[in-house]
Order: C-alpha cells, then sequence, then structure tokens
C-alpha cells in the first residue's frame, strides 16, 4: 500500500507514506492510519487558526485600500470641482489629499498594475527561490505579536510530528527528518536538520536541541526527562499539546486585539477624507 501511494505525491506526502510503510511493516496498519488520521486532523486545525491569525487583517486592510481609493478617484474630485469656486485659500491637509487624489486619478492603471505585478512576481520568486523563501520564513518570526504565534505552531508541528513518528517505529533519524519538513518554517528546519547530524554521531537529542539556540528551555527539558524515563514519545506528544493550546489562546488573543486596532484603521482613512473635504466648509461657515 506504501508503495502505491507514493505514486501519488501531490496527495500523499513523505511523512504520509513512511507512516503507512511502518504499519504494514508492524502488521499494526489498522491502528496506524488512525493515528496519521489524528496528526492530520491536528495539524490541519493548527494550520486554520495560523491562516485565521494572518488573513482576516490581511483582508480587511486590502478592503479599506481599495475604498480609500474610490474615495480618491471618485469621490474628492467631485469636491476639488465645487472648491475651485471658492477663491479661498484651503487648508493644508484638503490640499495635501487633493493632491493625492490627483495622482491618483492620473496614475491609477500603473498603482493597480503595477500592484498585480508585484504581487505575482513575488509569489514566482518564492515558488522559484528557495533562498528567497528561507529569508521570508525568518523575516515572519520576527514580526511583532504574530512571530511568536509561528515560533509556537512551528515548535508544535515538530513535537507533534516527531511524537507520531517515533510512536509508529520509525528510526528517530528518520523521524527527524519527516519532522523538519514538516515545521513549516526554514529557521526550523535547518535546526532539525542540525539535531538530526548531532544525532547521528551519538548526541542525545535534548543536547543537540539545545545547541542549536531555537528551542526554549522548557521543550529541551522536556525531551530530556523523555529520554531519561524511555517516553520520549508521550513526552513529545505533551509538548505539542502544551504548544498546540498556546497557539489556540494567543490567536483568540490577537483577533480580539486586531478588531479595534482595524477598526480604528479604517476611521483614520476613511474619517480623513471626509474631514479634508469638509474642513473648507466648515471654515466657510465660521467665516459667514
Amino acid at each position: 500500500m506504501a508503495d502505491s501511494l507514493r505514486k501519488h505525491p501531490k496527495q500523499f506526502d513523505d511523512l504520509f507514506c513512511d507512516l503507512v510503510d511502518a504499519g504494514e511493516q508492524s502488521g499494526s496498519l489498522e491502528g496506524m492510519l488512525d493515528r496519521i488520521a489524528m496528526y492530520k486532523e491536528k495539524s490541519e486545525a493548527l494550520k486554520s487558526k495560523i491562516k485565521k491569525a494572518l488573513n482576516y487583517p490581511i483582508a480587511v486592510l486590502a478592503i479599506a485600500a481599495i475604498v480609500t481609493s474610490i474615495l480618491l478617484v471618485k469621490v474628492v474630485p467631485q469636491f476639488a470641482e465645487i472648491f475651485e469656486g471658492f477663491g479661498a485659500q484651503l487648508p493644508a491637509f484638503t490640499l495635501f489629499v487633493m493632491g493625492i487624489s490627483d495622482f491618483m486619478v492620473a496614475y491609477w492603471w500603473m498603482f493597480l498594475f503595477g500592484t498585480i505585478g508585484f504581487v505575482i512576481i513575488y509569489k514566482k520568486m518564492l515558488e522559484k527561490s528557495k533562498a528567497m523563501r528561507d529569508r521570508q520564513d525568518k523575516a515572519l518570526l520576527k514580526t511583532p505579536v504574530i512571530g511568536e504565534i509561528l515560533h509556537k505552531a512551528a515548535i508544535a508541528r515538530f513535537t507533534r510530528t516527531l511524537s507520531t513518528t517515533f510512536a509508529a517505529g520509525v528510526p528517530l533519524v528518520d523521524a527527524l527528518e519527516s519532522a523538519a519538513g514538516a515545521s513549516g518554517n526554514a529557521l526550523y528546519r535547518d535546526a532539525i536538520l542540525k539535531i538530526k547530524a548531532d544525532v547521528t554521531t551519538g548526541m542525545q537529542m535534548n543536547m543537540a536541541m539545545q545547541s542549536t539556540g531555537v528551542f526554549p528551555n522548557m521543550v529541551v527539558q522536556m525531551i530530556a526527562i523523555g529520554e531519561e524515563s524511555g517516553s520520549i514519545d508521550a513526552m513529545l506528544s505533551k509538548v505539542a499539546e502544551i504548544y498546540e493550546q498556546q497557539v489556540d489562546d494567543a490567536v483568540d488573543g490577537l483577533s480580539s486585539l486586531l478588531e479595534p486596532v482595524i477598526m480604528s484603521i479604517l476611521g483614520v482613512l476613511v474619517g480623513g477624507l471626509i474631514v479634508a473635504m469638509y474642513l473648507p466648509i466648515f471654515q466657510m461657515g465660521q467665516v459667514i
């Protein structure tokens, strides 16, 4: 069955096939498939949480940019025609917004196609350049708030994958290879591959993890306890549960924090345009 699955790499990744292979060799395919199902459910739930944390603010800010652009291109020029007949000096803020509007009216097509072209080219470069993907992964980890969630998610994926493969009877070196690919981040992938190289030479895994300087002390200490007690798979599963819960809590907290922040940004953008357009009218009323 494992050999048949390997013929369809787009649908079944190496980790899936390796676990099925281990189940077939040990005569426990039924239990292994159940373990794979649980692993996939937890992995997809974690991915969903991360996407929720990233997609919501991006979508709202994109809509805000579109609404602001429409106001600058369609609405502000109408006010500009009215202000031309005033014959009075306009406020600096109004002149600033009108200048942006004039630029958008003249070059909106360049802005639109430039943005689309940048997105397409950037995606193509990410697909073709491993170095660029690695730089993006490391940059995302340094992002305020979001970076902390990505750190915890990478540790959760690493420990969950390693626990599943190790408990399935896959040799530790091979399990680390699978966990490196499943970590989802270049920084952790490189660190796990270094752990694999150190473990191959006979070093204990907790010492190898500590030498990378990537994993928190709590994780390293729990792995050390698991190695000493002979229950490393159970300890890895426990670490995964802890960090998965931390990711859940962090995403929920981030969502609560982002809602007022995003509303404030929308208020500043749209409200600023409205104030800029009505400010000359208010000044005329004061003069009258």
